[in-house]
């Protein structure tokens, strides 16, 4: 991960098969050219605000992602938490942040919307349905949404 510019979307998810099928998706409709993994909150911390081990990369002019897609379950520091700080800090707060997760209890969807998610998608079970759904968010938000600079 030496080449931080241009990416399109980060995605934090600690499911390595739910990462391994929206990745699958994503490249199977070409919408995965610029796509970061990592698999837990405090990382997606650290790259978003350009901190810890991504602070010597030299992202001082590096564009942030297009799109976050943000697990609510994540080991380290929980989604909830990474989208109150993204959204809560001058430097992120336009970013993108879609809820893809698997829970579909209203506290949840609430509480993301308050506290600035753009959108709550929760993950289909079935395999087929999965990669639909992951490639209708990855067009919709690299393709047709028109994003503030």
């Amino acid at each position: 991960m030496t080449d931080l510019d241009g990416i399109e979307i980060l995605l934090v998810e600690d499911n390595p098969r739910d990462a391994e099928l929206t990745l699958r998706a994503l490249k199977e409709h070409n919408l995965a050219n610029g796509i970061v993994h990592l698999e837990d909150g405090a990382q997606a911390l650290d790259f978003l605000l350009k901190r810890g081990e991504y602070a010597q990369l030299g992202r001082e002019n590096a564009s942030a992602p297009k799109v976050v897609f943000l697990d609510l379950k994540l080991p380290k520091v929980g989604g909830l938490e990474v989208l109150r700080v993204l959204k809560g800090d001058e430097a992120t707060r336009q970013i993108p942040v879609v809820m893809i997760t698997s829970s579909s209890e209203d506290p949840d969807i609430r509480a993301a919307y308050q506290l600035g998610a753009n959108s709550y998608i929760v993950k289909p079970v079935e395999f087929g349905a999965f990669v639909d759904v992951m490639n209708a968010a990855g067009y919709y938000w690299l393709l047709i949404n028109e994003a503030s600079e």
